[in-house]
């Protein structure tokens, strides 16, 4: 669908609008840069701040969290679900997942629970 002569050429005048642009596009893009780094020079002693280590400041969250909700406040957000079959442990498939996905593995799982993994053959059999 995407072969025909109006695409291909909107495609090449695209390109041309790009290498055009380029310049312009780069020049800006130097001085949104060189703007950064004026700021940076313009920082004056009490402007800077002390680095701390992430593990401090999530375990003071954390223990904020903690102090703020109690004890029954966790939520259980992990939902544990088979790889091969994709449910979870209410039987449940993902939202994701369409219903002619699911009859599929349906199906699949339900032909290897009963032993019926060949399907029967059409036609005269002799």
């Amino acid at each position: 669908m995407a072969k025909s002569l109006r695409s291909k050429w909107k495609r090449k005048m695209r390109a041309e609008k790009r290498k055009k642009n380029a310049p312009k596009e780069l020049a800006r893009l130097k001085q949104a840069l060189s703007l950064d780094k004026k700021v940076d020079s313009v920082m004056t002693d009490a402007e800077i701040v002390t680095v701390v280590p992430a593990e401090k400041i999530t375990k003071q969250t954390d223990v904020e969290l903690q102090e703020a909700e109690g004890d029954g406040g966790k939520m259980d957000v992990d939902i544990k679900r088979n790889k091969k079959t994709l449910l979870d442990e209410h039987g449940q498939y993902p939202a994701w997942m369409n219903q002619r996905q699911v009859k599929k593995l349906k199906s699949k799982r339900i032909a290897k629970k009963s032993g019926q993994g060949k399907k029967k053959k059409k036609g005269i059999a002799w």
